[in-house]
């Protein structure tokens, strides 16, 4: 059977970042016998937790046709109020209580973007700054320490095992499943793909359309917590803008995943797939010797990749019928 340009097009446009993924695994063996040990492997995954988790949620927002750009100040909100009402109240009370406050966050955005109807785009990046501000408020401007770091079981979540596997992994893979089994196996699932699809017609349809978005917003919010306290644990303090920029890199991991910024398509599993990708990418490039800072031009290259293939794959072709 011979392959014509239109099909290799469609085949490019459908799975070509997984071409250049296997392109780029292939090389980074090749030129650092490093990159496929065990426990290179092991400590990519783990180190990608924390971006992981963060992707998870925001999977539900671009599925439902929404963006949020505000969870990288989120998450430096979250790991720093939880630093600091750690030795105030204690964990047992700091974890709820930050977990409190971050939903009350994304609740807001929530209700900007779903009930008032403003644009997601500049409702998350205006809430970028206000967050970052409010970290700031919060901490006076200073880094988050716990005092008594050696007495403490709050590092489980962050440092601990759990019959030799990082604590961090387990989270991840916890949530996931449950998050998989919420977006493909419940009716709310379901609303999501209609909103993100086709908002007017869902709304026709009898979809509580505003709703819908809310709890969107509510979980990737949840999500951030997560991300925020197994940040917080790892460390065991934290500098406030520990989250700075990270907006960026799960936007691209879920992106890569293959879910549409035009709504309406994506899972949860492809998402896991585009968190590993960005980050054997990163660890690739730092085992070959270049600079930290190369990641994030790298970063921009594969969001750009991405969405190009995303248009591609929805027109069926990788240019454009008019050029």
């Amino acid at each position: 059977m011979q392959l014509t340009k239109q099909d290799i097009g469609r085949l490019l446009a459908k799975q070509g970042i997984l071409i250049a993924f296997a392109v780029f695994m292939i090389g980074f063996a090749l030129a650092n016998q490093r990159f496929i040990a065990v426990d290179n492997i092991a400590g990519v995954i783990r180190s990608s937790a924390i971006l992981g988790v963060m992707a998870l949620g925001v999977t539900f927002v671009v599925i439902g046709g929404n963006l949020d750009l505000s969870v990288g100040s989120m998450m430096s909100f979250s790991t720093i109020v939880v630093l600091d009402l750690h030795d105030k109240i204690g964990p047992a009370l700091a974890i709820p209580a930050m977990f409190a406050l971050t939903l009350c966050l994304g609740a807001f955005i929530g209700f900007l973007v779903g009930y008032l109807k403003l644009n997601s785009l500049i409702v998350t990046l205006g809430m970028l700054s206000a967050i970052h501000g409010l970290t700031l408020t919060w901490s006076g401007g200073k880094n988050m320490d716990i005092a008594d770091k050696a007495g403490t079981w709050f590092s489980f979540f962050g440092q601990d095992r759990i019959m030799g596997i990082p604590v961090p992994i387990l989270i991840f893979a916890l949530l996931a499943a449950l998050l998989a089994m919420l977006l493909s196996k419940t009716p709310f699932g379901r609303k999501v793909y209609a909103v993100g699809g086709n908002g007017q017609a869902a709304t026709f349809s009898g979809i509580p359309r505003a709703r819908v978005v809310f709890y969107t917003y509510l979980i990737s919010a949840f999500c951030v917590a997560v991300a925020g306290l197994l940040q917080a644990s790892r460390s065991l303090g934290s500098q406030n803008t520990v989250g700075q920029g990270m907006e960026l890199e799960v936007l691209a991991a879920v992106i890569l995943g293959g879910a549409s910024l035009l709504g309406g398509s994506g899972t949860v599993f492809k998402t896991v797939i585009g968190v590993l990708i960005l980050g054997f990418i990163q660890n690739g490039l730092l085992l070959v010797g270049l600079d930290f800072y190369v990641q994030y031009i790298v970063t921009w290259a594969i969001i750009i990749l991405a969405v190009w293939l995303d248009v591609a794959a929805k027109r069926g072709r990788l240019w454009s019928p008019i050029a």
